[in-house]
C-alpha cells in the first residue's frame, strides 16, 4: 500500500498506527516478521524514520571508572522540549546508545508513546561493553544488560535491543563476535525466561567495514542445533557512503540491497548522514538519500536512523539547545532533511499479503576478512552459578583489589601446562571455553586459586599468595548442588539463569566500546589477547608468554 507522506500528522496516521493516541496505553507493539517490522495492531508495515537521541555520550573504549553519560530517556523536560521538533520531522523511532536502569523513564516513554514514537536502545555504556581486541561475556555485561532490558521492558514502544554496537571493525577482530552472538543468545534468553513481551527483538549494529558481509552472514546464521536461540531479530547498518549529492551507484546503495534482499531479519541504516567535505561549522547536509531509501529499497530495507540530534564538537547534529537548555534551534539539516521526509512516498506491504521466504544464510568461511571463529559460542553467563561456585571452595580471594591479581593469575596459570585456569579459558577461535570464563574476576581467581590449592595437598600456604587469598570453610546453599554437579571440573554445560538479572546495576567494570568522532567503534587493546573475565586489559598482556592451550586468541 502507498502512505503519503504531506505532513506530520499523515505520517503518524499513515506509518506509526497510533495516531492520536492519548496515552502510552494505545500504542501498538511493533512485531518481526520474516524480512519486515509490522504494527501488531492492524498489520501494517513499519518503516523507520528515525533520530539518534543522545547528549553527551563519548564510548571512548576505556575502563575509567569517571566516564559517564546523560540518560536522554530521563530527562522529561527534554523530550517535551524536543517533542514537537521531533515530530516536523516525521519521527516514528530514536536510538538512544544508553541508559540508566537505576533512573524513571515513565515521563519520556509515555511522551514518546503517545506521538506514535518508539525506541531501540543499546545495551552497554561507555564503561561496560564488548570490546573489539579483548572480548568477553562476563557477569557484570550480563548485570548491564538485562538491566537494561528490565527498566524498558515494561514500555510496549520499544522495539527492541542491540547486543553490540561496531564491535568487529577488521579482520583480526572477528573474534569478538563470538561475544556478541553469546550476548544476543543469553539476551534473548533472558526476555523469554522472565516472560516479557516477545515482540521485543535483539540485534546488531555494524560499521561499513570491510567484514560487513561475513559480519551479517555470521549473525544470521544458525549453527548447530540451536534454532534462532542465537540468531539476530534485526540488523542495523551505521552507513555513510552516500555523501552530499552522491547517487545510487556511487553511494553503493545498490550493492548494499542486493545483498540483503535474501536476508531472513528486517535490515536498517541504524545510522546514516555524512558530513565528509563540510568542515569548520554547522553541516548543510541534503540528504538526497532519502528519495532512495524510502523509494526502491524497502521492499529489502526498514528505513533508517539520522545521526545526530543534539548539536556536538563532531558537528552531526541536526538541533542546537539555547536558553540554558530549555529551548531548541534547528539547523539547515534540520530544514533539508524534514523536506526530504515530506516529499517520499514509499511503497509498503501489509503483513497479511507477505510469506516470508528467505532462509537462514550459511556462517562465514575463513578468508582475509574472517579469522576463524568456532562453535560453539561462549557458555551462558550464569551470575548464580559463579556466586555459588565461590562459596563452594576451600580457598578463595580475599583482596577485592583487582591490581593484586595479575600476579597471581601469572604464577598459576604457568604452572601444570595450564591445568589449573582451564575452567576460566575463553577461546573464540578453538571454540574451547571453560564454563567460568563469565564469572567476575575475583570468582575466576578463586576458582583458580582453589584448583593449585587442591593440586598441592590443601595446603594452608598453597592458599595466600601474599595475602590475596584465604582458606574458607566450603559451603553448598540450596538450590547450588545442580548448578556445581553441571560444571564439575570447570567444564560442562552451564545452566541458563532464572532469576532477575540486575543484581549490583551501575557496578560493572567491564571495558566500553570504543572511539569514533561520531558513535562507538570497538577500543583497542592488545591484539589477540583474551583477559580473564574483566582483568584490567593491558596490564595482563604478559599471560601472553603463558604457554597453555587454549588462554590465548588469534
Amino acid at each position: 500500500m502507498k502512505g503519503i507522506w504531506t505532513g506530520a500528522a499523515a505520517l503518524v496516521a499513515a506509518l506509526a498506527g497510533t495516531a492520536g493516541a492519548a496515552s502510552y496505553d494505545d500504542i501498538a507493539p511493533i512485531e518481526v516478521y520474516g524480512q519486515h517490522f509490522f504494527y501488531t495492531n492492524n498489520g501494517s508495515q513499519f518503516l523507520m524514520k528515525g533520530v539518534a537521541y543522545q547528549q553527551n555520550y563519548s564510548p571512548n573504549g576505556t575502563t575509567d571508572s569517571n566516564a559517564s553519560y546523560t540518560d536522554p530517556l530521563a530527562d522529561s523536560a527534554g523530550c517535551k522540549r524536543d517533542l514537537p521538533y521531533l515530530q516536523q520531522l516525521y519521527t516514528n523511532v530514536l536510538r538512544v546508545y544508553a541508559i540508566d536502569p537505576t533512573k524513571d523513564h515513565d515521563d519520556c516513554m509515555e511522551t514518546f508513546a503517545s506521538a506514535g514514537i518508539y525506541v531501540i536502545a543499546d545495551l552497554s555504556e561507555p564503561k561496560t561493553s564488548i570490546v573489539s581486541d579483548d572480548p568477553e561475556w562476563n557477569v557484570d555485561l550480563y548485570r548491564r544488560y538485562t538491566g537494561v532490558v528490565d527498566a524498558l521492558s515494561k514500555y510496549k514502544n520499544v522495539i527492541g535491543f542491540f547486543a553490540g554496537n561496531e564491535n568487529v571493525s577488521s579482520g583480526n577482530q572477528t573474534a569478538a563476535a563470538a561475544f556478541v552472538k553469546a550476548a544476543v543468545r543469553d539476551t534473548k534468553g533472558y526476555i523469554s525466561s522472565q516472560n516479557y513481551r516477545s515482540t521485543m527483538g535483539v540485534g546488531y549494529a555494524t560499521a561499513d567495514v570491510p567484514t560487513r558481509d561475513d559480519l551479517a552472514a555470521y549473525f544470521a546464521c544458525e549453527p548447530g542445533n540451536t534454532g534462532n536461540a542465537t540468531q539476530i531479530d534485526f540488523w542495523g547498518y551505521n552507513v555513510y557512503s552516500w555523501c552530499g549529492d552522491s547517487n545510487y551507484a556511487d553511494s553503493s546503495y545498490g550493492e548494499r540491497y542486493d545483498f540483503f534482499k535474501d536476508y531472513p531479519v528486517p535490515v536498517f541504516f541504524a545510522e546514516y548522514g555524512c558530513i565528509e567535505g563540510i568542515t569548520g561549522g554547522p553541516t548543510h547536509r541534503p540528504f538526497t538519500e532519502v528519495q532512495v531509501l524510502y523509494g526502491n529499497m524497502t521492499d529489502v530495507f526498514s528505513g533508517g536512523i539520522v545521526y545526530q540530534w543534539f548539536m556536538s564538537e563532531n558537528n552531526y547534529g541536526l538541533v542546537e539547545l539555547q536558553d540554558s537548555d530549555a529551548s531548541v534551534s534547528p539547523y539547515p539539516d534540520f530544514t533539508s532533511l524534514r523536506s526530504e521526509l515530506a516529499s517520499v512516498t514509499p511503497t509498503t506491504t501489509a503483513r497479511s499479503k507477505y510469506t516470508p521466504s528467505n532462509s537462514a544464510p550459511a556462517c562465514p568461511s575463513t578468508g582475509s576478512s574472517w579469522l576463524p571463529v568456532a562453535s560453539p559460542l561462549p557458555p551462558s553467563v550464569n551470575p548464580q552459578l559463579c556466586a555459588c561456585m565461590a562459596a563452594s571452595l576451600g580457598c578463595n580471594i580475599k583482596s577485592t583489589d583487582e591490581s593484586a591479581y595479575e600476579d597471581v593469575f601469572n604464577y598459576i596459570c604457568g604452572k601444570n601446562d595450564g591445568k589449573y585456569c582451564a575452567g576460566i579459558q575463553h577461546n573464540a577461535t578453538t571454540g574451547d571455553f571453560g564454563a567460568l570464563g563469565g564469572c567476575a574476576p575475583k570468582d575466576q581467581l578463586a576458582w583458580v586459586a582453589n584448583e593449585y590449592y587442591n593440586g598441592n595437598g590443601k595446603s594452608a600456604s598453597a592458599c595466600d599468595f601474599s595475602g590475596v587469598a584465604t582458606t574458607q570453610s566450603a559451603q553448598t546453599s540450596s538450590g547450588c548442588g545442580t548448578l556445581l554437579d553441571a560444571i564439575s571440573s570447570g567444564t560442562g554445560t552451564v545452566p541458563s539463569p532464572t532469576g532477575k538479572g540486575t543484581a549490583a546495576v551501575g557496578t560493572e567494570t567491564g571495558a566500553a566500546s570504543g572511539s569514533k568522532s561520531k558513535g562507538g567503534a570497538g577500543s583497542v587493546s592488545p591484539p589477540g589477547f583474551v583477559a580473564y573475565g574483566g582483568l584490567i586489559g593491558a596490564a595482563y598482556a604478559g599471560l601472553a608468554a603463558v604457554s597453555m592451550a587454549g588462554m590465548l586468541v588469534l
